[in-house]
């Protein structure tokens, strides 16, 4: 297993969840950006700078994937294309994307983006809390622990 995280909008305090977690447990994690990025040292954390761009990050993320990798990621449509690929996709708030609630997701947001379209105000997501830190946090251990039991 592989961590990919689409790392341009993702939470500080989620990275340093991340950065422990492939500390602890020795996996590689890639933090992909169109910024260059602070890390800690280590053997198994990096970070892969992709030129400026609509949708170059997620791209880059989805060629680069194998089956089984775990993306971290708030856009919806690269959870689709990781799932699509055999992946597995984590929303920093939590949620595990499946092919039946990915699906669901992409209606909402399309609906969404045509209501903008007509000039109609939707507001964004809610600020991100200590409560999604944890949801999280846990949702991360159940991955990664079962991960670790088919190893």
């Amino acid at each position: 297993m592989h961590i990919w995280v689409d790392a341009d909008a993702c939470p500080k305090v989620i990275k340093e969840i991340l950065y422990r977690a492939a500390e602890r447990l020795r996996i590689p994690l890639t933090l992909v950006a169109n910024r260059p990025l602070r890390v800690p040292p280590s053997p198994y954390i990096k970070t892969l700078k992709v030129p400026a761009g609509f949708d170059v990050a997620d791209k880059q993320i989805v060629d680069e994937i194998q089956a089984n990798d775990l993306v971290i990621t708030a856009d919806i449509p690269l959870a689709a294309a990781v799932i699509e690929k055999g992946g597995h996709a984590l929303d920093p708030r939590g949620e595990l994307y499946t092919e039946s609630n990915v699906r669901e997701r992409l209606s909402v947001r399309d609906f969404m983006d045509e209501l903008r379209g007509a000039g109609v105000v939707t507001g964004g997501p809610s600020e991100f809390s200590k409560g999604n830190r944890k949801e999280f946090a846990n949702a991360l251990d159940r991955i990664l622990s079962q991960w670790k039991n088919n190893e």
